[in-house]
């Protein structure tokens, strides 16, 4: 039998920084100001498809603070905590791992999906992000 460990109010707020991280990117691959609140919307509907410690830890604390200066500084932070979270789960809590990366890619897609279709600049974030979580882009 498989025994969970609790997570630490740090390792929480590194899944959330990968969960909101990844949505960030997406949306700053093609910007604007009406695909902001589509693809918000439509993140938000995937992530509330989380369960166990996963919609824990992305529905409580403080949102995460990411650099908005450039895709590069976002992805410096972001993907990094992505791999993180994906040791922190197989480690601690190994059964809600699927399902982070099933809620971090469907809110990815959905981001993309949200405002006229995935764009090729949103594909190739969903790649880097599905590869930072370990598993290849639908």
């Amino acid at each position: 039998m498989i025994m969970v460990q609790r997570l630490t109010d740090e390792e929480m707020f590194t899944l959330k920084t990968g969960a909101f991280g990844a949505v960030f990117m997406v949306s700053n691959a093609d910007p604007g100001v009406l695909a902001l609140f589509r693809e918000s919307f439509a993140a938000s509907g995937a992530m509330a498809d989380a369960s166990g410690v996963v919609k824990a830890a992305l529905s409580s604390g403080p949102l995460p603070k990411l650099p908005r200066d450039s895709a590069l500084e976002v992805e410096s932070v972001v993907l990094p905590a992505l791999r993180e979270a994906i040791r922190i789960l197989t480690e601690k809590a190994p059964e809600d791992l699927p399902v982070y990366r099933s809620v971090v890619l469907a809110a990815a897609d959905r981001t993309a999906r949200a405002h006229n279709g995935i764009s090729p600049a949103e594909a190739q974030v969903i790649e880097r992000i599905a590869d930072a979580l370990g598993q290849p882009a639908a």
